[in-house]
């Protein structure tokens, strides 16, 4: 009698762990990518660019995905391609031969592969270096917002500027750029041209 006790626990144990695993798998934040048409995330904020589409001179070349990555360029105060900073008046959404070779100085000062591409590993390093304990890095969590576009209020700390964006409810960004906020989508450039 004992055995079959502890039989039909076991059981019970395997199909609550696989019904759980389900729920688990069914409930997780997607995956981000171009395909959803933003720069979005679920939960820490901390890895949400990893997983994003790729930003080049031939991917999403005209958008507000490729502004956002502009704004991180100027933030970091890479050098462009005439050697001055990448400034303000960069930023136009535009992923050009100047953009790309600010991306590359950045890769370069970030230590990965230079090849002016807006991969995985580029965006994914954008995101990934702050860190709670000492309060430096990259990104950082700033506040709540009161609407369902400005759920999570974060700022990107750059080597020379900061900025922050804000992460919608849905896990959608946006960003602030000629005085209004847009998102940071990888199918129009509204916000920077």
């Amino acid at each position: 009698m004992h055995f079959r006790t502890t039989r039909a626990r076991l059981a019970a144990a395997t199909v609550g762990a696989a019904v759980a695993g389900a729920l688990a798998v069914s409930a997780s934040p997607a995956s981000a990518s171009a395909s959803n048409g933003y720069v979005s995330g679920g939960g820490s904020f901390y890895d949400d660019f990893a997983d994003e589409g790729t930003l080049s001179t031939s991917s999403h070349t005209d958008s507000n995905a490729t502004c956002f990555w502009q704004i991180i360029l100027y933030a970091e105060g890479v050098k462009e391609s005439n050697g001055t900073q990448f400034d303000k008046a960069d930023i136009d959404g535009k992923f050009g031969a100047n953009t790309k070779y600010a991306t590359k100085q950045l890769q370069k000062a970030w230590g990965l592969t230079q090849d002016g591409i807006v991969g995985k590993k580029t965006f994914g390093a954008a995101d990934d270096k702050w860190n709670a304990s000492t309060g430096a890095g990259e990104l950082e969590f700033r506040s709540t917002g009161t609407t369902s576009a400005t759920k999570s209020k974060i700022r990107y700390h750059g080597s020379r500027y900061y900025f922050e964006v804000f992460r919608t409810s849905d896990g959608k960004y946006r960003v602030y750029h000629n005085s209004q906020w847009q998102y940071a989508s990888y199918k129009n450039n509204s916000s920077c041209s």
